[in-house]
């Protein structure tokens, strides 16, 4: 399908749309992505827009700075850890949560303090808000939320083996071979938060479409216990991102979060563009936002191609891609 690129400048950065052309807007599965600034984009969204959100934030930005990217790419040093091969196969790196000191834990408080607040207008009554996290920062996310006014309505925990954790001590490992510092992760939550309902939750469906979750099937609810591998193969080929989540877990998560299928889901930390191919798949319309110019542009490329991979289960998306709506109203 033909596409078109349009760059605008506000505010002196430039923002980039991906849209494309030859069809109606508002179609289902429809997309678009901007090169921006999540904090500068949010408080120029036109208000009760915004049905949903998934996103995997990047804490504070202080493991994608570029001192610690240069770090990652070296392969030593900083908040990146870099796991051995294991069992044949590099695993991907993870960052070191455990390095963080008083001030940046102070930093990701005031991060997510000024996430929930921005995005508490934007979002209509009801809507609910799923944001990855780990067992060892996720009160930073949850206190901020919670003090914005919205309501904790449980955690998504994704069941996945990962490298995090598990070790013995560092430089003494042959001394104390049978303790490790902390145990094994397996696990992933995924904090899950609603923004209060205007009345009674029927009411808030009829009106605005939200403040439930989508069934599994008639016969069984969403669950918020979900087993899900990391993504390899051709995903991460597709989309190198350090944290991609793979298509099969995305996919559920979308489609729980619009509970009749219609709205828009905001990505504003949409890195190499996985959330909003699940959406995509899915046949719901999204909004996707990534500050760095080169995960934008991963993202513009393998939108398209993640939301034909498999979902785990021998299908695959098959809605088609189009772009709607036009850019905010950005004030200079």
């Amino acid at each position: 399908m033909n596409y078109a690129v349009r760059s605008h400048k506000a505010g002196g950065r430039g923002l980039t749309k991906l849209l494309f052309e030859s069809e109606p807007v508002a179609k289902l599965g429809a997309y678009e992505v901007f090169r921006t600034d999540a904090f500068q984009w949010l408080p120029h969204r036109e208000p009760l827009s915004i049905h949903a959100v998934v996103t995997d934030p990047p804490y504070g930005l202080l493991e994608y700075t570029p001192r610690e990217l240069e770090k990652l790419k070296n392969g030593r040093g900083g908040v990146w850890r870099i796991p051995p091969a294991f069992d044949g196969c590099q695993r991907s790196p993870l960052p070191r949560f455990t390095v963080l000191r008083e001030e940046d834990h102070a930093a990701l408080r005031e991060f997510f303090l000024r996430l929930a607040t921005q995005l508490m207008p934007v979002l209509v009554p009801g809507a609910h808000v799923f944001i990855a996290t780990n067992p060892l920062v996720s009160h930073f996310v949850y206190e901020p939320f919670i003090k914005a006014g919205f309501e904790k309505r449980g955690e998504i925990i994704r069941v996945v083996q990962t490298l995090r954790g598990g070790d013995r001590p560092k430089n003494a490992h042959r001394e104390f071979p049978e303790v490790s510092v902390m145990p094994r992760s397996c696990w992933e939550p995924w904090g899950l938060f609603r923004k209060p309902c205007e009345g009674r939750v029927q009411d808030n469906l009829r009106k605005w479409k939200t403040g439930g979750l989508r069934r599994i099937s008639n016969e069984e609810p969403f669950k918020d216990l979900i087993y899900s591998s990391p993504a390899r193969g051709a995903e991460r080929e597709i989309a190198p991102h350090p944290s991609l989540k793979p298509q099969a877990f995305l996919r559920q998560i979308v489609r729980a979060a619009l509970p009749l299928g219609e709205g828009v889901i905001l990505d504003p930390f949409m890195g190499s563009g996985s959330t909003i191919a699940a959406a995509s798949a899915g046949g719901l319309r999204s909004i996707g936002l990534e500050v760095s110019s080169s995960y934008y542009r991963i993202a513009r490329r393998a939108i398209p191609r993640l939301r034909l991979a498999p979902n785990g289960d021998g299908s695959s998306g098959d809605v088609v891609l189009l772009g709607v709506q036009g850019l905010p109203n950005h004030r200079q």
